[in-house]
């Protein structure tokens, strides 16, 4: 089956003059334009393409990288304001629609906005919504405290950043967690710190417990979220290996063990330590 809005992965079935013509197991066909075309390809060829309408809604492919896909958010720029509502660069030769109804303000030429892309089912048409606080999961929540997680940096509040994340959750990060600029519409890496009531998360650019202790127990940290938690070292380990392993000397090794200790982010068992 073809995915429109989405990346699909197609087999070159034939070469004509308007470009190659692609397949999935179904028999469905899409064309690929000839300028999308590169030497090398060749009849049977597997090919990565996205899949939208044209300017006549047809089914067409290309090999451009949109910068936002189905049922995902994004910043993007108005480039004109018909009487058909406000059309955005969104980086492919069709631009994307948000119709009136789905501006939450009147949108301008040139200005920047937060959107959701998604499938109008009586259309079945890619249009663009401004009013994404209707298509953020707010009741199954499918992650927990301490997950990493990707982030889209939206607005300024007074009590933070309010960011997507995971391109399905609204998340904050509080204003006392911002350790360094933030741009509106920056992509970045976070970390749940809680997930609210409200079905909201509370976000952290740190992993948890990063910012109360100092650089040596940091390391530790680290270490243990890169080696799925265990780290075979204790303070009877021998010095030299506790330097091998982890590049600090035993005295240095064993005060960052029970800073971590004393703020309940490790377990210490007879033969490692583990995160909490």
């Amino acid at each position: 089956m073809m995915h429109l809005g989405q990346y699909n992965t197609l087999t070159i079935l034939r070469f004509t003059a308007p470009g190659a013509y692609l397949g999935d197991d179904e028999d469905n066909v899409v064309l690929l334009p000839t300028k999308y075309l590169t030497p090398e390809l060749e009849i049977g060829n597997e090919i990565e393409v996205f899949l939208y309408l044209d300017s006549e809604d047809r089914l067409v492919a290309t090999t451009e990288k949109p910068f936002i896909e189905l049922n995902s958010f994004a910043f993007l720029k108005v480039k004109e304001v018909t009487h058909f509502g406000a059309f955005l660069d969104w980086g492919l030769e069709k631009d994307l629609l948000v119709p009136f109804k789905e501006q939450s303000l009147k949108m301008e030429e040139e200005k920047w906005y937060l959107v959701y892309l998604y499938l109008d089912e009586a259309t079945q048409r890619l249009v663009a919504s401004a009013k994404v606080k209707r298509y953020f999961e707010m009741e199954h929540i499918m992650v927990q405290e301490m997950d990493e997680v990707d982030l889209l940096i939206c607005d300024t509040t007074e009590l933070g950043k309010n960011v997507v994340v995971n391109d399905t959750y609204s998340g904050l990060i509080y204003k006392n967690d911002i350790i360094r600029p933030l741009k509106r519409g920056e992509r970045c890496k976070g970390y749940v710190t809680k997930v609210r009531e409200d079905g909201k998360l509370d976000i952290s650019l740190e992993i948890p417990g990063f910012q109360k202790v100092e650089p040596n127990a940091q390391n530790i940290l680290q270490y243990l979220q890169k080696n799925g938690g265990k780290l075979r070292l204790t303070d009877k380990s021998d010095p030299d290996e506790i330097r091998e392993v982890i590049g600090m000397s035993k005295k240095t090794f064993k005060q960052a063990v029970g800073n971590l200790y004393k703020q309940r982010l490790i377990e210490i068992h007879p033969d490692h330590i583990a995160l909490v």
